[in-house]
């Protein structure tokens, strides 16, 4: 098997990242589809891509090999041919939501007509309204009167975390049922990369996305070469953590032991257990404070017969820690320095989101800059990345990654 995946920590020095760089999808978010598109404002184009190319080259400057999404979905698609790219399509536009045969015909006709496969790729996801097809004349009937403006395939706003459609443990990865209808399409992306991929075809898959429960990888963390914790959250079920562990434990060329499942509350605000726990050093955490108190956790091992045993651990999060990672002392650095106003406001703009490179380095969003003064004190080199309309979408350095190689220790 090709080791193009290698992810058996949170800290390990990274060496290849996963991202997608925001594209027209924002120009075709409008006050009145925000919520249904899972956003709370509008950024600005042209300066989240300014931000995302800061935070890209940050992540360079570190010696990190950036890949982008688009791309190595292009490539998937013209390894296969015209057989993969028509089927792409096809599923791509079903998914959607697109039922009229007609207006299926429109606009597989419209995206095929993009000669480039990486400009398809992003027109996919930047979405379609009628306007684009009447301009080709493709439109006729009943849809050639309906207003322009009106899109036919929504944008995918959301596809700038890349954390949260798949997840690499291991040398394995999973593809994620994602928890809400609007973000269901982003996966796609990842499967054609995992089958069509000269470089990724041959991939270990703990869990797929035509599986029946929702997981997101927000919520999954490998915190070591035994210990993967996953949070069960407003979106992942618990029965995907025991789906997932199944098979992680039942792949021999690993030495996972562990799956901690870690219960948080079921809040937006507490969107994934990344919103509220990162690791930022070998002995250090940063935490929302409120996760130490509320917090069930529980201890997921192999059973007999390819099942799985459940015991919940009646210990803090810092003992649990200490114990699964093998460690004397964990230290939990809180959001905001565990200031109630700073630490609300600043985990709204995802101040313990973080990702780290190696082990006291991390990248976080400037705006925080109560919980990044407080990293500092503890001994954690903190890089800066602007974030004004980056952190309009919710997520963070972390939700905005996907880690394709870290050093193994």
């Amino acid at each position: 098997m090709k080791k193009t995946i290698c992810n058996f920590s949170e800290i390990a020095p990274l060496k290849k990242v996963l991202m997608h760089r925001p594209g027209d999808e924002f120009l075709n978010l409008t006050p009145n589809t925000l919520e249904r598109l899972l956003f709370d404002d509008i950024p600005y184009l042209k300066i989240a891509q300014q931000e995302h190319d800061a935070y890209a080259n940050a992540l360079r400057s570190e010696g990190v090999e950036v890949v982008y999404l688009t791309d190595l979905v292009a490539e998937a698609i013209e390894n296969g041919g015209k057989t993969v790219r028509k089927k792409f399509l096809e599923q791509f536009i079903a998914e959607a939501g697109v039922t009229s045969p007609k207006v299926v015909k429109h606009c597989y006709d419209f995206l095929n007509a993009i000669k480039d496969t990486r400009d398809m790729v992003k027109k996919c996801i930047a979405g379609i309204d009628i306007s684009e097809l009447k301009k080709l004349g493709s439109v006729s009937g009943f849809y050639a009167t309906r207003d322009t403006g009106r899109m036919i395939i929504d944008p995918i706003p959301n596809l700038y975390f890349q954390r949260d459609p798949m997840a690499t443990i291991g040398n394995g990865a999973t593809l994620h049922k994602m928890w809400s209808v609007t973000r269901t399409r982003e996966s796609i992306f990842m499967e054609y990369v995992y089958k069509y991929h000269p470089f990724y075809d041959d991939i270990k898959l703990y869990y797929d996305r035509e599986e029946p429960y929702c997981i997101e990888g927000g919520d999954i963390q490998v915190l070591s070469s035994e210990v993967v914790a996953i949070g069960i959250s407003q979106r992942t079920e618990p029965d995907a953590i025991a789906d997932f562990a199944k098979r992680l434990f039942k792949d021999k060329n690993n030495k996972f032991k562990y799956v901690l499942a870690i219960d948080i509350p079921d809040e937006r605000s507490f969107m994934h257990l990344d919103t509220v726990m990162t690791q930022v050093d070998v002995d250090k955490f940063a935490v929302q404070d409120a996760i130490m108190d509320i917090s069930t956790i529980y201890e997921i091992t192999a059973g007999r017969g390819g099942e799985i045993e459940i015991v919940e651990i009646h210990q803090s999060l810092q003992k649990v820690l200490e114990k699964y990672l093998h460690l004397n002392k964990v230290e939990l650095i809180k959001c905001g320095n565990g200031k109630r106003i700073d630490a609300e406001r600043e985990q709204w703009s995802d101040g313990v989101n973080l990702l780290c490179v190696r082990p006291g380095v991390v990248m976080a969003y400037d705006r925080n800059f109560v919980t990044n003064q407080t990293l500092k004190k503890h001994g954690i080199k903190v890089i800066e990345i602007p974030s004004s309309e980056l952190s309009r979408g919710r997520g963070g350095s972390h939700c905005m990654s996907m880690a394709l190689v870290r050093e193994e220790a």
